[in-house]
């Protein structure tokens, strides 16, 4: 499942003028999210990343993922790693373990399936 919502950022674009715009965030994750807005930003550059209830987090620009017509794609990733990341998303991400179980028990589930499926097909 795709994951996005509404953003604002602020900070300083490619050519050190200050800025702030609404922008979308797409692929969010518990790490950041990749960011699209109509300024060019710089590699390692750090941004300000505003969600819809106000919370703001700073953020470390580390790839530009796209650029065409005036529209950019950077990832960005949080700077910090405080309450604040941990809920921005107003999601809660799976642990690593929990993924882990996840993907098991889907696997596990999936072989089930197939079982039963060869067997309906002997009688």
């Amino acid at each position: 499942m795709a994951l996005n919502a509404p953003v604002g950022v602020s900070g300083d674009d490619r050519q050190k003028c200050a800025f702030t715009v609404p922008a979308k965030a797409t692929n969010l994750n518990k790490h950041g999210a990749a960011i699209h807005l109509n300024r060019e930003l710089m590699v390692g550059s750090m941004v300000v990343v505003r969600n819809k209830n106000g919370t703001q987090v700073s953020a470390r620009v580390v790839a530009q993922l796209a650029a065409m017509q005036g529209a950019n794609t950077y990832a960005i990733e949080f700077a910090e790693q405080d309450d604040r990341v941990k809920t921005f998303w107003g999601i809660t991400f799976p642990s690593a373990e929990n993924r882990g179980a996840t993907a098991q028990a889907a696997e596990q589930s999936g072989i089930m399936r197939r079982k039963r499926s060869i067997a309906s097909l002997r009688d």
